[in-house]
């Protein structure tokens, strides 16, 4: 299983090093090391990506981390096998900085993160659907949008007529205000969207729902 692992630690050198032997004693396989941040007062904040066995559990990498000093485990995550991890961090930030517009950052950063056309962010207004925030070469509403509505996880889409040749998949979230929305995407010729693909939009659109300010 992946996982997603956000640290804060001393900057200062071999402290990587003992993070990586400590993260490999608790059976931890290392696919890739971001650095998020250098900090005035010596610390640093990396982000981990690894593979952990099914047989042990996460909790295992935070005893592991917090066994060295000045080390501490700021969240851990699932995180699923053939992400982007460079692209998923960068979206991630550009949301997470701007917490006020996160959906709209969101969606202005999805073609890039995961290699569409176009990305679309819908929620229903006076029983309606109506577009929150699209892309400058997203296509105008469909009927089809009401039953975009419906969905509750990451799927792909039936195709839409008007859309030719165009692959869709959408995920369902709902903000801190209580009003769901849903994301859409699609891809002209494809490829389909994989189901790792799936997973990591339905994470990131969630993500940028919870850090969305009223």
């Amino acid at each position: 299983m992946a996982f997603l692992l956000r640290v804060e630690l001393p900057d200062v050198p071999g402290s990587l090093g003992a993070l990586a032997t400590a993260l490999g004693s608790a059976k931890a396989d290392i696919e890739a090391i971001e650095i998020v941040e250098h900090r005035a007062d010596g610390t640093a904040v990396d982000d981990v990506l690894l593979e952990l066995p099914h047989d042990v559990l996460p909790e295992a990498l935070i005893t592991a981390c917090h066994k060295l000093e000045g080390v501490k485990v700021q969240w851990i995550s699932r995180y699923n096998a053939g992400a982007s991890l460079s692209m998923d961090l960068e979206a991630v930030e550009s949301f997470t900085s701007e917490p006020e517009r996160a959906i709209e950052q969101l969606v202005s950063v999805i073609p890039g993160t995961f290699r569409v056309d176009w990305a679309l962010a819908v929620n229903r207004v006076d029983g309606l659907p109506k577009v929150m925030f699209k892309t400058a070469t997203a296509p105008k509403l469909v009927p089809d949008a009401e039953m975009w509505l419906g969905i509750r996880s990451a799927r792909t889409l039936d195709p839409v007529s008007e859309w030719k040749n165009t692959v869709l998949a959408g995920t369902h979230a709902k903000g801190r205000d209580g009003q769901s929305f849903v994301v859409v995407v699609g891809r002209h010729g494809g490829p389909e969207f994989l189901s790792s693909e799936l997973a990591r939009l339905g994470h990131m659109v969630a993500l940028a729902a919870s850090v969305q300010l009223d």
